[in-house]
């Protein structure tokens, strides 16, 4: 009876396992697909800001100094300079030289570019200022080959390659009901996000931000096998303790007879 309902729960899953099952009947979906998307700064976001100008002395006070570094496995330390980034803080600033603090929270790293370079300007001739993100973490838990933390380094980290980093789904996970866990203005927030579907592609919860938490529920199957699993591990432990408890028994009765 068991066999007969694991095969029918996987003939099942089998069905649910394919991705964006109905994106032939939305081809809007890829055309729109977050053209306008962007990444905004939160606290403890880390943030690399370089200044630039055709003088570069001029805008060189405008810079975190560089710091020598050392590769994984290397004992000397390295003369190539690694930018340091700028942490923005539990109020949403970051501490530049010269301009002092900005309020940046909220921004794309263009908006914050724009506000620096309007800054800069006061007191340098045409400068050109970047940013960009320096990283950001994800973690993806559950029903995944691979879970575990993974390190950002673009602006546009999706759901998709959140999954993908962690070696996709197991046979056993939901793909209709994927679990996002992100914190919003201090409050932490629930999503359920169906992988099954294109209306997946569009929505607001596509791409990652900082901190989000991915979990893949197991299904049915998985669920199943686990108390099917946890019930013969009882099973066996009960046989064990009453077979050695006889066992006991049966030794103090000999010893007795024996007397």
């Amino acid at each position: 009876m068991v066999a007969v309902f694991l095969m029918l729960a996987s003939c099942h899953s089998n069905r649910d396992m394919v991705y964006f099952q109905n994106i032939d009947d939305k081809p809007e979906v890829l055309e729109s697909l977050h053209k306008e998307y962007a990444v905004r700064v939160k606290p403890a976001d880390q943030l690399l800001i370089t200044v630039r100008s055709e003088v570069p002395e001029a805008t060189a006070m405008y810079n975190l100094p560089q710091s020598a570094y050392a590769e994984s496995g290397d004992v000397d330390v390295t003369t190539q300079g690694k930018l340091l980034p700028y942490i923005v803080d539990s109020e949403g600033y970051i501490n530049m030289p010269v301009v002092g603090k900005l309020k940046v929270e909220g921004l794309t790293t263009s908006e914050v570019s724009a506000l620096i370079t309007e800054q800069v300007s006061k007191d340098v001739h045409n400068p050109y200022v970047r940013v960009e993100m320096a990283t950001f973490r994800v973690n993806v838990m559950g029903e995944v080959m691979e879970p575990g933390a993974m390190e950002v380094k673009t602006e546009r980290y999706s759901i998709l390659d959140a999954l993908s980093d962690a070696g996709d789904l197991t046979q056993y996970g939901r793909r209709d009901n994927v679990l996002l866990i992100r914190e919003e203005n201090g409050n932490r927030t629930y999503h359920r996000l169906d992988l099954t579907s294109a209306d997946l592609l569009t929505s607001p919860y596509y791409y990652l931000q900082q901190n989000d938490v991915v979990y893949v529920e197991p299904n049915d199957v998985r669920k199943s096998n686990s108390e099917y699993d946890q019930n013969k591990s009882y099973k066996v432990q009960v046989i064990s303790t009453v077979v050695s408890a006889i066992s006991v028994i049966t030794s103090l009765i000999i010893a007795l007879a024996v007397k």
